[in-house]
């Protein structure tokens, strides 16, 4: 067996996370391509919507490496969208990262649903972005055709605890922008 210095097998962690990460973000597209098909007609999320764009995103810190491994030498040189949006966004409004951008840019625009613990027990809560109210109510889509915070929210945190034992830093999205590169990140 190959022995490995404390860097070198961080590496290695952070590449198996990395991965797990990549395979919650093809779940999580899937149910979304599934969504898509169910309410087509009153989404109005295209390239160059970017009301849900703004600036001040943070993300677990795995997500932010992730980015990092496959922008690096772009963010080392590349220049931010103006403060006020989402710093990835390019001139036109698209997003300069889309196939690794993180899970929170992946589930905007949805119907969404949760629950939410009262004094007298669970409550589901429903919300959606104003510009795709259009269509039957919120309230009354079964619960299959909404997306439901907490299952991914859940992955996603397990998948930092172990990336630094339960920290669970978060990166802000601009401050990735101008970083040095370090392959072993």
């Amino acid at each position: 067996m190959l022995e490995t210095g404390p860097e070198e097998s961080l590496t290695a962690g952070m590449d198996e996370l990395l991965a797990a990460l990549e395979r919650l973000y093809q779940e999580v597209d899937r149910r979304a391509s599934l969504l898509d098909g169910q309410h087509g007609e009153r989404l109005r999320c295209r390239r160059g919507c970017t009301a849900c764009c703004v600036d001040e995103i943070s993300v677990y810190a795995v997500e932010a490496e992730n980015i990092r491994r496959h922008h690096g030498a772009w963010l080392a040189t590349a220049t931010p969208h103006p403060a006020g949006a989402c710093a990835f966004l390019d001139e036109a409004g698209a997003c300069r990262i889309y196939a690794q951008r993180p899970y929170v840019c992946r589930s905007h625009g949805y119907p969404l649903r949760w629950l939410d613990e009262t004094e007298s027990g669970a409550v589901e809560l429903r919300d959606i972005c104003p510009l795709n109210e259009a269509g039957e109510p919120i309230e009354t889509l079964p619960a299959a055709l909404c997306w439901t915070i907490g299952p991914v929210e859940e992955a996603l945190a397990k998948l930092q605890y172990l990336a630094d034992g339960g920290a669970m830093r978060r990166v802000r999205l601009r401050t990735l922008f101008g970083e040095a590169t370090d392959p072993k990140r």
